[in-house]
Protein backbone atom coordinates (compact mmCIF):
# COMPACT_ATOMS: atom_id res chain seq x y z
CA UNK A 1 0.00 0.00 0.00
CA UNK A 2 0.57 3.68 -0.61
CA UNK A 3 0.42 6.59 1.31
CA UNK A 4 -0.88 9.94 -0.06
CA UNK A 5 -0.68 13.15 2.20
CA UNK A 6 -2.29 15.86 -0.30
CA UNK A 7 -2.04 19.77 0.49
CA UNK A 8 -5.21 20.70 -1.96
CA UNK A 9 -6.45 24.64 -2.59
CA UNK A 10 -9.88 24.47 -0.85
CA UNK A 11 -11.20 25.25 -4.78
CA UNK A 12 -10.05 21.86 -5.60
CA UNK A 13 -10.63 19.82 -2.68
CA UNK A 14 -13.75 18.06 -3.69
CA UNK A 15 -12.46 17.21 -6.89
CA UNK A 16 -9.81 15.82 -5.25
CA UNK A 17 -12.14 13.60 -2.80
CA UNK A 18 -14.12 12.51 -5.68
CA UNK A 19 -11.39 11.38 -7.95
CA UNK A 20 -9.79 9.36 -5.04
CA UNK A 21 -13.69 7.89 -4.02
CA UNK A 22 -13.94 6.61 -8.02
CA UNK A 23 -10.57 4.77 -8.04
CA UNK A 24 -10.61 1.26 -7.59
CA UNK A 25 -8.46 0.36 -4.80
CA UNK A 26 -8.10 3.48 -2.57
CA UNK A 27 -9.26 3.67 1.34
CA UNK A 28 -8.44 5.15 4.49
CA UNK A 29 -9.46 9.19 2.97
CA UNK A 30 -9.03 11.64 5.51
CA UNK A 31 -9.89 15.43 4.96
CA UNK A 32 -9.06 18.26 7.20
CA UNK A 33 -10.48 21.60 6.06
CA UNK A 34 -8.08 24.04 6.25
CA UNK A 35 -5.29 22.68 8.09
CA UNK A 36 -2.59 23.62 6.16
CA UNK A 37 -0.58 26.99 6.25
CA UNK A 38 2.28 26.60 3.69
CA UNK A 39 0.80 26.19 0.87
CA UNK A 40 -2.69 27.38 2.26
CA UNK A 41 -5.13 24.85 2.08
CA UNK A 42 -6.52 21.54 2.53
CA UNK A 43 -5.05 18.16 3.42
CA UNK A 44 -6.18 15.46 2.28
CA UNK A 45 -4.81 12.08 2.89
CA UNK A 46 -5.59 8.28 1.41
CA UNK A 47 -4.15 5.31 1.25
CA UNK A 48 -3.80 3.48 -1.74
CA UNK A 49 -3.13 -0.27 -3.88
CA UNK A 50 0.61 0.31 -5.46
CA UNK A 51 -1.10 -1.39 -8.21
CA UNK A 52 -3.74 1.68 -8.41
CA UNK A 53 -0.95 4.61 -7.28
CA UNK A 54 -0.36 5.73 -11.03
CA UNK A 55 -3.63 5.96 -12.03
CA UNK A 56 -4.55 8.17 -8.87
CA UNK A 57 -1.18 10.46 -9.72
CA UNK A 58 -2.11 10.99 -12.89
CA UNK A 59 -5.36 12.26 -12.02
CA UNK A 60 -4.34 14.47 -9.05
CA UNK A 61 -1.60 15.78 -11.55
CA UNK A 62 -4.14 16.41 -13.85
CA UNK A 63 -5.51 18.84 -11.69
CA UNK A 64 -2.88 20.59 -11.02
CA UNK A 65 -2.29 19.59 -7.32
CA UNK A 66 1.38 19.32 -7.40
CA UNK A 67 1.68 22.92 -9.02
CA UNK A 68 -0.91 24.97 -6.47
CA UNK A 69 -0.34 22.19 -3.73
CA UNK A 70 1.57 19.27 -2.64
CA UNK A 71 1.53 15.26 -3.17
CA UNK A 72 3.66 13.18 -0.89
CA UNK A 73 3.96 9.72 -1.16
CA UNK A 74 5.00 7.17 1.07
CA UNK A 75 5.32 3.26 0.90
CA UNK A 76 3.71 1.52 3.95
CA UNK A 77 5.37 -0.95 5.32
CA UNK A 78 2.38 -2.22 7.65
CA UNK A 79 -1.38 -1.49 7.29
CA UNK A 80 -3.65 -3.68 9.59
CA UNK A 81 -7.23 -3.33 8.24
CA UNK A 82 -9.39 -5.51 6.68
CA UNK A 83 -10.54 -2.23 4.04
CA UNK A 84 -6.75 -2.15 3.26
CA UNK A 85 -6.82 -5.60 2.30
CA UNK A 86 -10.14 -5.58 0.48
CA UNK A 87 -9.01 -2.54 -1.36
CA UNK A 88 -5.62 -4.52 -2.48
CA UNK A 89 -8.24 -7.18 -3.98
CA UNK A 90 -10.43 -5.03 -5.88
CA UNK A 91 -7.46 -3.16 -7.30
CA UNK A 92 -6.42 -4.57 -10.82
CA UNK A 93 -3.35 -6.61 -11.05
CA UNK A 94 -0.51 -7.35 -8.23
CA UNK A 95 1.28 -5.17 -6.27
CA UNK A 96 4.64 -6.45 -7.34
CA UNK A 97 3.98 -6.04 -10.55
CA UNK A 98 2.66 -2.61 -10.74
CA UNK A 99 5.21 0.40 -12.32
CA UNK A 100 4.46 3.30 -10.20
CA UNK A 101 6.45 5.74 -13.08
CA UNK A 102 6.38 9.02 -10.92
CA UNK A 103 8.12 7.39 -8.22
CA UNK A 104 10.44 5.26 -11.16
CA UNK A 105 11.20 9.04 -12.62
CA UNK A 106 11.98 10.66 -9.50
CA UNK A 107 14.34 7.82 -8.17
CA UNK A 108 16.65 7.60 -11.33
CA UNK A 109 16.72 11.49 -11.23
CA UNK A 110 18.34 11.31 -7.92
CA UNK A 111 20.96 8.60 -9.34
CA UNK A 112 21.71 9.79 -12.37
CA UNK A 113 22.66 13.03 -11.35
CA UNK A 114 26.30 14.06 -11.91
CA UNK A 115 27.11 15.04 -8.14
CA UNK A 116 30.73 14.93 -6.49
CA UNK A 117 29.78 11.39 -4.48
CA UNK A 118 28.49 9.64 -7.67
CA UNK A 119 31.86 10.61 -9.47
CA UNK A 120 33.52 9.64 -6.45
CA UNK A 121 31.86 6.48 -6.35
CA UNK A 122 32.74 5.39 -10.07
CA UNK A 123 35.96 6.76 -9.49
CA UNK A 124 36.67 4.34 -6.52
CA UNK A 125 35.47 1.65 -8.12
CA UNK A 126 37.70 1.58 -10.67
CA UNK A 127 40.58 2.03 -8.93
CA UNK A 128 39.60 -0.94 -7.22
CA UNK A 129 39.01 -2.96 -10.35
CA UNK A 130 42.45 -1.51 -11.64
CA UNK A 131 43.90 -3.49 -9.07
CA UNK A 132 41.94 -6.38 -9.63
CA UNK A 133 43.33 -7.00 -12.91
CA UNK A 134 46.51 -6.48 -11.98
CA UNK A 135 46.50 -8.81 -9.36
CA UNK A 136 43.88 -11.39 -11.33
CA UNK A 137 41.77 -10.96 -7.85
CA UNK A 138 38.26 -12.19 -8.91
CA UNK A 139 37.06 -11.07 -5.27
CA UNK A 140 38.11 -7.52 -5.94
CA UNK A 141 36.63 -7.41 -9.55
CA UNK A 142 33.24 -8.37 -7.50
CA UNK A 143 33.94 -5.68 -4.99
CA UNK A 144 34.63 -2.84 -7.44
CA UNK A 145 31.08 -4.17 -9.33
CA UNK A 146 29.24 -3.50 -6.36
CA UNK A 147 30.99 -0.52 -5.51
CA UNK A 148 30.12 1.06 -9.01
CA UNK A 149 27.01 3.21 -9.41
CA UNK A 150 26.55 3.51 -12.71
CA UNK A 151 23.55 1.37 -12.87
CA UNK A 152 21.45 4.40 -11.59
CA UNK A 153 21.73 6.60 -14.49
CA UNK A 154 21.56 3.50 -16.97
CA UNK A 155 18.05 2.85 -15.49
CA UNK A 156 17.90 7.05 -15.82
CA UNK A 157 18.43 7.13 -19.45
CA UNK A 158 15.84 3.64 -20.52
CA UNK A 159 13.42 6.05 -18.32
CA UNK A 160 13.75 8.75 -20.02
CA UNK A 161 13.34 6.69 -23.66
CA UNK A 162 10.53 5.23 -22.76
CA UNK A 163 8.77 8.74 -21.56
CA UNK A 164 10.39 10.42 -24.11
CA UNK A 165 11.82 12.54 -22.28
CA UNK A 166 14.73 14.37 -23.64
CA UNK A 167 16.66 16.44 -20.94
CA UNK A 168 16.69 13.44 -18.22
CA UNK A 169 18.09 11.34 -21.04
CA UNK A 170 20.44 13.89 -21.27
CA UNK A 171 21.47 13.96 -17.78
CA UNK A 172 21.65 10.42 -17.43
CA UNK A 173 24.04 9.66 -20.95
CA UNK A 174 26.17 12.95 -19.27
CA UNK A 175 26.52 11.39 -16.12
CA UNK A 176 27.45 8.13 -17.84
CA UNK A 177 29.95 9.52 -20.34
CA UNK A 178 31.23 12.14 -17.71
CA UNK A 179 31.81 9.76 -15.01
CA UNK A 180 33.55 6.82 -16.85
CA UNK A 181 35.58 9.40 -18.83
CA UNK A 182 36.85 11.22 -15.56
CA UNK A 183 37.16 7.26 -13.59
CA UNK A 184 39.40 6.06 -16.49
CA UNK A 185 41.45 9.06 -16.85
CA UNK A 186 42.09 9.09 -12.71
CA UNK A 187 42.85 5.66 -13.14
CA UNK A 188 45.37 6.06 -15.67
CA UNK A 189 47.54 8.27 -13.38
CA UNK A 190 46.82 6.59 -10.60
CA UNK A 191 48.03 2.72 -12.38
CA UNK A 192 51.26 5.18 -13.55
CA UNK A 193 51.71 6.15 -9.92
CA UNK A 194 51.15 2.40 -8.41
CA UNK A 195 54.20 1.58 -10.84
CA UNK A 196 56.56 4.39 -9.94
CA UNK A 197 56.25 2.59 -6.56
CA UNK A 198 56.45 -0.70 -7.81
CA UNK A 199 53.15 -2.38 -6.75
CA UNK A 200 52.09 -2.09 -10.57
CA UNK A 201 54.09 -3.74 -13.54
CA UNK A 202 53.62 -4.18 -17.06
CA UNK A 203 54.79 -8.29 -16.85
CA UNK A 204 51.37 -8.26 -14.75
CA UNK A 205 49.52 -6.61 -17.16
CA UNK A 206 50.77 -8.76 -20.23
CA UNK A 207 50.56 -12.27 -18.02
CA UNK A 208 48.15 -14.61 -18.17
CA UNK A 209 44.99 -13.81 -16.22
CA UNK A 210 42.71 -16.44 -16.18
CA UNK A 211 40.40 -14.76 -13.19
CA UNK A 212 39.83 -11.46 -14.69
CA UNK A 213 40.95 -11.84 -18.63
CA UNK A 214 37.26 -11.80 -19.60
CA UNK A 215 37.08 -8.19 -18.96
CA UNK A 216 38.97 -7.40 -22.80
CA UNK A 217 37.86 -10.44 -24.54
CA UNK A 218 34.29 -9.11 -25.33
CA UNK A 219 32.15 -12.10 -26.79
CA UNK A 220 28.05 -12.47 -27.19
CA UNK A 221 27.90 -13.76 -23.34
CA UNK A 222 29.07 -10.52 -22.30
CA UNK A 223 26.27 -9.29 -24.11
CA UNK A 224 24.14 -11.94 -23.51
CA UNK A 225 24.62 -11.74 -19.62
CA UNK A 226 24.45 -7.22 -19.56
CA UNK A 227 20.80 -7.71 -21.52
CA UNK A 228 19.73 -10.09 -18.70
CA UNK A 229 21.16 -7.88 -16.07
CA UNK A 230 19.30 -5.19 -17.29
CA UNK A 231 15.90 -6.73 -17.29
CA UNK A 232 16.71 -7.47 -13.58
CA UNK A 233 17.47 -4.40 -12.47
CA UNK A 234 14.56 -2.81 -14.29
CA UNK A 235 12.30 -5.11 -12.32
CA UNK A 236 13.92 -4.70 -9.26
CA UNK A 237 13.55 -0.87 -9.51
CA UNK A 238 10.40 -0.87 -10.45
CA UNK A 239 8.63 -3.07 -8.15
CA UNK A 240 10.79 -1.67 -5.33
CA UNK A 241 12.94 -4.74 -4.52
CA UNK A 242 16.23 -3.08 -4.07
CA UNK A 243 17.59 -6.03 -3.37
CA UNK A 244 18.31 -7.46 -6.60
CA UNK A 245 20.28 -4.47 -7.20
CA UNK A 246 23.43 -6.02 -5.23
CA UNK A 247 23.62 -9.08 -7.89
CA UNK A 248 22.73 -6.90 -10.80
CA UNK A 249 25.79 -4.60 -10.06
CA UNK A 250 28.08 -7.98 -9.80
CA UNK A 251 26.60 -9.81 -13.21
CA UNK A 252 28.21 -7.10 -15.69
CA UNK A 253 31.80 -5.76 -16.21
CA UNK A 254 31.43 -2.31 -16.96
CA UNK A 255 33.78 -1.14 -14.05
CA UNK A 256 36.32 -3.92 -14.40
CA UNK A 257 36.45 -3.12 -18.16
CA UNK A 258 37.13 0.56 -17.91
CA UNK A 259 39.63 -0.07 -15.46
CA UNK A 260 41.49 -2.55 -17.53
CA UNK A 261 41.37 0.27 -20.44
CA UNK A 262 42.45 2.67 -18.20
CA UNK A 263 45.49 0.35 -17.05
CA UNK A 264 45.77 -1.12 -20.60
CA UNK A 265 46.56 2.79 -22.24
CA UNK A 266 48.74 3.68 -19.20
CA UNK A 267 51.19 1.32 -20.30
CA UNK A 268 50.25 1.78 -24.27
CA UNK A 269 48.86 -1.74 -24.70
CA UNK A 270 46.20 -0.74 -27.63
CA UNK A 271 44.76 -4.46 -28.01
CA UNK A 272 43.72 -4.80 -24.19
CA UNK A 273 42.46 -1.20 -24.28
CA UNK A 274 40.52 -1.84 -27.59
CA UNK A 275 39.33 -5.22 -26.25
CA UNK A 276 37.93 -3.57 -23.21
CA UNK A 277 36.81 -0.43 -24.25
CA UNK A 278 34.74 -3.00 -26.91
CA UNK A 279 33.56 -5.12 -23.61
CA UNK A 280 32.24 -1.94 -21.32
CA UNK A 281 30.58 -0.41 -24.28
CA UNK A 282 28.36 -4.07 -25.30
CA UNK A 283 27.49 -3.77 -21.39
CA UNK A 284 26.00 -0.40 -21.47
CA UNK A 285 24.55 -1.26 -24.80
CA UNK A 286 23.18 -4.39 -23.52
CA UNK A 287 21.86 -2.87 -20.20
CA UNK A 288 20.09 0.22 -21.59
CA UNK A 289 18.56 -1.51 -24.27
CA UNK A 290 17.05 -4.19 -22.09
CA UNK A 291 15.81 -1.61 -19.49
CA UNK A 292 14.39 0.45 -22.07
CA UNK A 293 12.40 -2.59 -23.88
CA UNK A 294 11.01 -4.39 -20.11
CA UNK A 295 9.39 -1.03 -19.22
CA UNK A 296 7.84 -0.92 -22.77
CA UNK A 297 6.66 -4.14 -22.04
CA UNK A 298 5.58 -3.38 -18.70
CA UNK A 299 3.68 -0.53 -19.61
CA UNK A 300 1.84 -2.15 -22.48
CA UNK A 301 0.53 -4.87 -20.06
CA UNK A 302 -0.40 -2.47 -17.49
CA UNK A 303 -2.10 -0.66 -20.18
CA UNK A 304 -4.14 -3.70 -21.25
CA UNK A 305 -4.61 -4.32 -17.51
CA UNK A 306 -6.56 -1.32 -17.13
CA UNK A 307 -8.64 -1.61 -20.31
CA UNK A 308 -9.72 -5.32 -18.61
CA UNK A 309 -10.60 -3.60 -15.60
CA UNK A 310 -12.40 -0.31 -17.04
CA UNK A 311 -14.24 -2.67 -19.53
CA UNK A 312 -15.40 -5.18 -16.38
CA UNK A 313 -16.55 -1.98 -14.25
CA UNK A 314 -18.92 -0.25 -17.43
CA UNK A 315 -22.52 -1.24 -16.78
CA UNK A 316 -23.94 -4.34 -19.28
Amino acid sequence: MLHLRLITPAGRTDAVVRLIERTVGATHLVVLRGAARDPAGDVVMCDVAREAGHELLTGLRGLGIEQTGSIAVENIELSLSERAEKAEEEAPGEGADAVLWEHLADATQEESTLSVTYLAFITLATMIAACGVLLDNAILIVGAMAVGPEFGPLAGLSTALVQLAPRPALRSLTALLVGFALAMAVTVGFSVLMDAVGLFSESRLEAPRPNTSFVYAPDWFSFVVAVLAGAAGTLSLTSAKSGALVGVAISVTTVPAAANAAVALAYGDPRQTWGSTVQLLLNLLGIVLAGTLTLLAQKWLWSRQRERTHRASEPS
